[in-house]
């Protein structure tokens, strides 16, 4: 078997799925969505010492990236980094999916937790990969 099925203990013995996203180019987008989000919580507060602030800032990422994926698949950082989020299958992710692979996302630890293809457990959760967008510049 020349395929490479698992990346350690505990695995499934799904394949590994080749060409994902690079994680320079994952972090690059959580970081312009990010930023984009905290843009909009301030427009909307005008105080970064709101006490809900970090909410607002956290709910408006949720929903820009949740969004982005089911319409555009990829969010707005995403898209600026050069990447789309598709399911294994290669259809478009749903709202609803989006709306929980963001949701996994958010609570941080399942992006943390990943296989040797990069895929974190929000991605695994939902069978879907990050993958480099291809075309025209």
């Amino acid at each position: 078997m020349s395929e490479k099925t698992t990346d350690g203990p505990g695995e499934t013995g799904r394949p590994l799925v080749p060409g994902t996203a690079s994680w320079p180019h994952r972090l690059l987008a959580l970081l312009l969505d990010w930023l984009a989000s905290y843009a909009v919580a301030f427009f909307i507060l005008r105080n970064v010492n709101d006490q809900g602030f970090g909410l607002l800032t956290l709910l408006i990422f949720l929903l820009e990236s949740a969004f982005g994926l089911a319409v555009a698949g990829a969010s707005f950082g995403q898209l600026l980094a050069r990447i789309r989020v598709r399911r294994l299958d290669g259809r478009p992710l749903s709202l609803f999916a989006a709306l929980a692979r963001q949701l996994l996302v958010c609570l941080v630890i399942p992006p943390l937790i990943f296989r040797g293809d990069g895929r974190g457990v929000h991605d695994m959760v939902l069978d879907t990969a990050a993958y480099p967008l291809v075309g025209k510049s």
